[in-house]
């Protein structure tokens, strides 16, 4: 018989059992969904506000110190098969499972899946099933206490717990303390044997490549009778089948093809999959079938050491990448509200932006098959941290065994992706070892080491050695770990000249002018914040009046200091607005000239620095952070600094000790042949110095373009600036900061149109206008710009494509209005809703 599988998804319903229950709650049964969330379900039922909205948070924090109770009944009968298994694809997090009012299991991990062989359990009829979840609050206290308190950033002890460590809240993030069944519940029928494991690995040859695959099989039949693996493989131009017969447990079946089609990266080439079916037969009858998409490529990193230090630079089928990136956190903070299409929105965003890879970071989730899979489709690159995040773990059961556990399952479900290119032991933790105090405060307590050291690496090298592994991020190749000694060998993990490093003090207490101080082989963390969109904002915060410090502002920030932070990183460059749209807007630009200036930076320094990754792409409900794309799925000025910084061709102009240079990037295949215009210009639009020159830029170069000194020095630097057009592409140097210019009225002028999808917005410049963009949302909230931060030159126009819904046109006079068509020039001379000051 072939095994079958039964969704138990209908029926369910879901009540507080223990502890500090609202009155209106107490006794009462919900309808639940699974797969679901507590907090989901009390909204459908309207039971709660919603979590995002004020202050509301801290109104609901009595959720996490609940314990809820969900329930349902199924109908079964006797189908003639020897085994029935229980399957929980994933569950939030500690919870007791009954069937038929025996415990059947106690689980206390999100990040894993459970089966359970139920066959002596369940009855002809009706069946009761019950998962009663305990409150992740009180639970993590106790572990906490049991194993010993560990160094950490914020209050409650995460790492004490096997949960996503930000749903106990972080500097971006709401804490929520969910609970629920977040995946799958099926009931499992099957007779003598199943596909416990399909390992698969496609490896390129020459012009062909090799499917293998390795199965670990699950027996009724004790005496082992042969079962067959068929394994078949169809895409583009190549189709081949085998089959291996097993007498036990476990088995391997490969099929070479003599031609295949490479997998490459977004910008490098197409993404071209395989279809991989993977069958279990008896006696010539399918009893189970799996299968995977795979791609053919290779992938390393590059970490030999040269004369600079230590590199830290992929190479996919043998070409080097230089990775344009991004920090991916959980979608929404209730995170079973993400679907494939949210995850399709998100990723297809990044590949707008000119993205090639997204990293998943350690403080989060596993993300569903349905992330890997887009990213497969999409050619976006997957960096997976392992998940921990920012603290000191234990190494004691019960943790231990969890950990392995989800490892080793989360190892064989991801490893099949082409579009993973690494797996990273976790984030900061090896640099918070050496600086964050955490020595002395550990007191010889153990903190992770072994698993990052030891235990990760050696289960990768036995389920997936294909799969290239790093130990932490930051992280510099030489660091080691001595258990004798309970040290870090080697360099430190945060060394710039070696590996990959995190830069904060720009953010924290620096100006991002001096990130230009910084020539990092690889850039995996850095960032500057803002507030979402104005819509966002408005739509999740009443305050009134608003300021940037009014209360439900302040339960939208979370960083320590942040709204400081924001101040101080905004008066080296534009004074300080006096309204709160006007600050909203400027604080906007500034995270987008931050992160712009830095991406621009260390583009010009490849291939010395092969990679920046920007904190962060997503947010995960309505808040002041370093994403670029908000809570509400809308876009910031960010967003479009990035795709800029991203694009494939590129000229910036960039200090070179006491000189500056033009940098010409070219990250297609093709040489780069340009003439390369260069003018001083005064903003009225006076050249003041030109000079025009040929070059050609590699593929996948870099060009640096020596700047003669009467266009590189400024007569009078408050009015002046240095234009560098190539092709179509063009760069600016300032030499004054904006608030320290004579930037003035840019006298711009606005026309519609609609266009499929849309309308196209043209804006015409009568003087030099920088940084021109339009927050749209505040015409309509649908509207989203596809484009931002246009510098005009006196006479230039530029156009904006707007997203948004077919039954609308968005009006030139709408568009206009000076609180929707925004420039840097509003912050100089005053032009807004209200002074600066």
């Amino acid at each position: 018989m072939s095994l079958s599988r039964r969704h138990l998804h209908t029926g369910w319903t879901v009540r507080a059992a223990a502890g500090p229950i609202p009155h209106a709650l107490a006794g009462l049964t919900v309808p639940a969904t699974v797969p679901g969330g507590i907090h989901a379900d009390l909204l459908t039922a309207d039971l709660i506000p919603d979590p995002f909205h004020g202050d509301n948070e801290s109104l609901l924090a009595w959720i996490g110190l609940v314990d809820w109770t969900y329930r349902t009944t199924f109908a079964w009968t006797p189908d003639g098969n020897d085994r029935h298994d229980l399957v929980f694809d994933g569950l939030d997090t500690v919870a007791t499972i009954r069937l038929n009012g025996a415990v059947i299991g106690e689980v206390a991990n999100q990040h894993r899946s459970y089966r359970y062989d139920v066959t002596a359990l369940l009855r002809d009829g009706t069946n009761e099933l019950e998962v009663a979840f305990r409150a992740p609050v009180p639970y993590a206290n106790q572990a906490s206490l049991d194993l010993g308190a560990r160094p950490r950033p914020y209050p409650l002890p995460y790492e004490a717990i096997r949960k996503s460590a930000c749903s106990f809240g972080w500097d971006w993030g709401i804490a929520t303390y969910t609970s629920g069944i977040w995946k799958a519940v099926h009931l499992e029928s099957w007779s003598t044997a199943r596909l416990a494991q399909a390992r698969v690995v496609a490896s390129p040859e020459g012009d062909g490549g090799r499917v293998a695959v390795d199965v670990v099989l699950e027996r009724t039949d004790a005496g082992g009778h042969p079962a067959a693996v068929r394994l078949t493989v169809r895409g583009p131009g190549a189709e081949g089948s085998a089959v291996a017969t097993l007498g036990g447990r476990e088995g391997r079946v490969e099929v070479e093809l003599p031609h295949v089609e490479r997998w490459w990266p977004v910008g490098y080439g197409d993404q071209p999959l395989y279809t991989v079916e993977v069958s279990l037969e008896n006696d010539g009858v399918v009893i189970d079938a799996t299968s995977r998409r795979v791609g053919f490529r290779t992938v390393k990193w590059n970490t030999e050491p040269d004369a600079a230090g230590t590199p830290y630079e992929l190479h996919v089928n043998d070409c080097p990448v230089f990775v344009k990136g991004v920090n991916w956190i959980p979608d929404d903070a209730l995170p079973v509200r993400v679907d494939r299409d949210r995850y399709a929105r998100r990723l297809r965003q990044a590949v707008e932006a000119n993205v090639n890879l997204v990293r998943v970071w350690g403080g989060g989730l596993y993300e569903s098959d349905d992330f890997y899979e887009l990213a497969d489709e999409m050619g976006l690159l997957v960096w997976q941290d392992f998940l921990f995040a920012c603290a000191a773990y234990p190494e004691e059961e019960p943790l231990r065994s969890e950990i392995e556990a989800e490892a080793r399952e989360n190892i064989v479900r991801l490893a099949s992706h082409a579009s993973l290119v690494q797996l990273v032991g976790n984030n900061e933790n090896l640099w918070g070892f050496e600086e964050w105090g955490w020595k002395s405060s550990l007191d010889g307590k153990t903190w992770g080491a072994t698993y990052y050291y030891e235990l990760f690496p050696a289960i990768i090298a036995e389920l997936a050695p294909h799969v290239p592994y790093a130990p932490g991020s930051p992280f510099s190749p030489e660091t080691g770990w001595d258990a004798a000694s309970g040290r870090q060998t080697g360099p430190h993990p945060n060394d710039e000249t070696r590996g990959s490093v995190h830069l904060w003090a720009q953010w924290n207490f620096r100006d991002w002018a001096t990130y230009r101080e910084h020539t990092p082989r690889f850039v995996a963390e850095f960032g500057w914040q803002a507030p979402p969109a104005w819509t966002t904002l408005t739509g999740s915060v009443d305050d009134d009046p608003l300021t940037p410090e009014s209360p439900g502002m302040i339960v939208h920030q979370k960083a320590i200091d942040g709204n400081k932070k924001l101040t101080n990183g905004l008066l080296p460059h534009f004074r300080v607005p006096a309204d709160m749209e006007t600050w909203h807007w400027a604080m906007q630009l500034n995270q987008a000239l931050a992160v712009g200036a830095a991406l621009d930076h260390f583009r010009s320094w490849a291939p010395h620095t092969m990679g920046a990754i920007v904190w962060q792409l997503n947010d995960c409900w309505p808040v002041t952070s370093w994403a670029a794309i908000d809570g509400a799925e809308r876009v910031k000025p960010l967003y479009h600094a990035m795709k800029r910084a991203f694009t494939p061709r590129v000229v910036t102009v960039q200090p070179r000790n006491a000189d500056l240079v033009a940098v010409l990037g070219n990250d297609t295949d093709e040489p780069w042949c340009a003439v390369v215009r260069l003018r001083r210009m005064t903003f009225g639009g006076d050249v003041l110095a030109e000079t025009v020159t040929d070059v050609t830029v590699e593929p996948r170069g870099t060009l640096a373009v020596p700047i003669d000194t009467a266009l590189a020095t400024a007569r009078d630097a408050t009015g002046e600036v240095l234009v560098v057009d190539a092709e179509g592409e063009r760069g600016f140097w300032y030499f004054a900061e904006p608030r320290d210019s004579t930037l003035g009225d840019s006298g711009l002028s606005v026309s519609t149109r609609a266009v499929l999808g849309g309308t196209e917005v043209s804006i015409t410049a009568a003087g030099f206008a920088r940084d021109v963009s339009l927050l749209a949302d505040k015409v309509h909230p649908s509207a989203q710009p596809e484009d931002g931060l246009l510098t005009l030159l006196p006479g230039e126009t530029g156009r904006i494509f707007v997203r948004h819904g077919d039954d609308i046109l968005l009006d030139a006079d709408a568009v206009a209005d000076p609180r929707v068509l925004r420039s840097a020039n509003q912050l100089v001379v005053g032009t807004g809703t209200g002074d600066a000051r």
